[in-house]
């Protein structure tokens, strides 16, 4: 990659990671084949960020919306998911990657929320970058239930309303102690956040790719980042 000024480099990449079902159905395959194939491009992209010494990657695993997806193949995303959040423990904790999961984490399988609890346990000292999948999440519900969260210290009597602030409100998310997302990128073709980090992203630049997600690699990272580099963000401000 083209060697960009440490100040152009995003601090925070979050990832649509769309078309792993049309990947598979263009080449004949089961869905699950091409969820298979995402989670390689899981494992390519966090090598990558690394590499690039990216301090946050936020991927969108499982929405919210997901549950509406037939049954057989949300309990076969739930299967794979628990799989990989396994296999991949020892490696996630050896490269010094810091897990943190995003989304109503009790409304999933026990199992999962085993092992989601026991890597976030694991990796909390890490430092080498901060690595969120968001499981079981959208955008709507996280900003309710920073809502809520807030008017329940109001109510107790701990929280005066009209203390409530940007900061405060942010600090009620569960990105809560992370940088806003610098790039977005989407695969797939689609051109839509698909109610992802609603709040986190009021300044986010966005690079949306025309290819599936199980092709997603290191050069379609760094692809999307020298877009990114090559734009005058600036915050609403004359320039």
């Amino acid at each position: 990659m083209t060697t960009i000024p440490p100040d152009k480099m995003p601090r925070h990449i979050a990832i649509v990671m769309d078309g792993n079902r049309r990947w598979a159905k263009s080449r004949f395959l089961p869905k699950i084949e091409g969820h298979r194939r995402g989670v390689k491009a899981v494992r390519r992209t966090v090598e990558a960020c690394l590499d690039l010494k990216i301090p946050t990657l936020t991927l969108y695993t499982f929405s919210s919306e997901n549950w509406n997806r037939p049954q057989d193949e949300v309990s076969s995303l739930m299967n794979l998911l628990a799989i990989h959040l396994r296999k991949e423990m020892d490696e996630l904790v050896k490269e010094g990657v810091r897990f943190r999961a995003l989304g109503r984490i009790g409304e999933l399988p026990e199992t999962i929320q085993i092992l989601v609890r026991e890597l976030e346990e694991k990796t909390r000292f890490n430092t080498a970058l901060d690595f969120n999948i968001a499981i079981n999440y959208g955008g709507r519900m996280e900003l309710v239930d920073a809502a809520r969260s807030l008017a329940e210290d109001a109510r107790a009597g701990t929280l005066d309303p009209e203390s409530i602030t940007e900061e405060l409100l942010a600090s009620r998310l569960t990105t809560a102690g992370q940088v806003d997302p610098d790039l977005l990128i989407r695969t797939g073709g689609e051109q839509r956040i698909s109610n992802f980090l609603l709040w986190q992203m009021a300044y986010t630049e966005m690079v949306f790719l025309p290819i599936y997600w199980p092709e997603f690699d290191a050069a379609h990272l760094e692809q999307a980042i020298q877009d990114y580099a090559s734009r005058d963000r600036r915050f609403g401000a004359a320039r």
